[in-house]
Parts: structure tokens; C-alpha cells; sequence
């Protein structure tokens, strides 16, 4: 199936999503588009906080007009990919914009916080599909086990770098710079679950 045709079903999908409970995410990803319930939970959410908090200070002297979104979608039709990070570094200005998703060659980072339920996702089909969409820096938060991943310098297809590190670590993405003290791992000092 061609990407137009894709995403005429994820627009309609993300019509009869806002209709249900909850929240939900539509993505296109290697068997096509699907729509998925999004639960994360408080430490989910507040790492994804944290990150957003820090890289928007810095952005504005690194990368004027450019913020730290949670979401948007992102696209890359040439691979027939849409995907929604728990955060982005693009443009502010095509928040204002019409449609459904960003483009990714506008996007300088993304971020994303590993679910329990799903680890593979984030360490498998976006490892692949980031690099392919040309994003520069990708960062894997892994409150399961308290690590980070940072993926730099995509070529052909894959990232040519991978920085590791833990909760507690300065952790550099490309100009900017992430603090993690406050970062915590699931199921830790409080028994978050997820």
C-alpha cells in the first residue's frame, strides 16, 4: 500500500479515536497504520517533563524559534512512516501549521521514554526508522533499568554513534545537554509500575 493511501487511513483512525476513551496515538509504522492506547505513566510523564523543561532553556540560545514538543507526529512519507515520540525538537511555528503530522526533515531531535510493556519498539523498528527519516540525534530513556542510549550521526540508513549512559549522568545530545539526577526507574522509591 502506498504512504498516501496510509495515511488517509490514519487520518481516519485519529477521527474515530477522538470518539473512544482515553488516549490514543495513531502511527504508521512496517505493517501499516494502527492506532494504540497511550497510559504512560507519572514517571513516564515526568521524565518526558524534565527533558522538555531543560532542552527549551537551552534551545534558546542554541536554536532560537525551535521548543521541545510533546508530539507531535512525525512523517517521512519516502519510507511510509509516521511516528509521535513522547518528544521532539522542531520548529515552534509548525504547531500553527495544518495537518496531521510534521515533517521530519524539520526535526532536530527525538526522545523516547521505554515502555514496560513494549521495549522493542523503541530499540528496534524507531532505531531504524529515526536514522531513515534523517534525525539528527535520537535519545532511548530506559526507566526499567535506569540506562540511556543517545544515537548521533545518521548515515545510510542507521546511526553511526551510540553514547551510553545511566540515571545520574550530564548526558550530552548534540548542543545540548541533559541532566538525570531527578530521572527515576519504574518500580523504584514508590512502586510505579509503569
Amino acid at each position: 500500500m502506498d504512504y498516501a493511501r496510509m495515511r488517509v487511513i490514519a487520518e481516519k483512525l485519529m477521527a474515530c479515536a477522538e470518539e473512544l476513551e482515553g488516549t490514543w496515538n495513531v502511527e504508521i509504522g512496517p505493517s501499516g497504520p494502527f492506532l494504540a492506547m497511550v497510559s504512560p505513566s507519572k514517571r513516564h510523564a515526568g521524565t518526558v517533563r524534565r527533558i522538555r523543561k531543560q532542552l527549551d532553556e537551552q534551545l534558546l540560545a542554541t536554536h532560537p524559534g525551535y521548543i521541545c514538543a510533546n508530539g507531535p507526529e512525525i512523517e517521512h512519507p519516502a519510507i511510509s512512516r509516521m511516528r509521535r515520540p513522547d518528544a521532539v525538537v522542531i520548529p515552534e511555528e509548525v504547531l500553527d501549521e495544518e495537518g496531521l503530522a510534521v515533517d521530519a526533515t524539520q526535526v532536530l531531535a527525538v526522545i523516547e521514554i521505554v515502555s514496560p510493556s513494549n521495549p522493542d519498539n523503541d530499540y528496534g523498528e524507531k532505531l531504524a526508522e529515526y536514522p531513515a527519516m534523517g534525525i539528527a540525534h535520537y535519545m532511548i530513556v530506559d526507566p526499567r533499568t535506569g540506562t540511556i542510549e543517545v544515537h548521533s550521526d545518521p548515515c545510510k540508513g542507521r546511526y553511526q554513534q551510540k553514547d551510553p549512559y545511566i540515571f545520574g549522568d550530564s548526558v550530552p545530545v548534540g548542543p545540548w545537554t541533559v541532566e538525570t539526577q531527578a530521572f527515576r526507574r519504574y518500580g523504584k522509591a514508590g512502586n510505579d509500575p509503569s
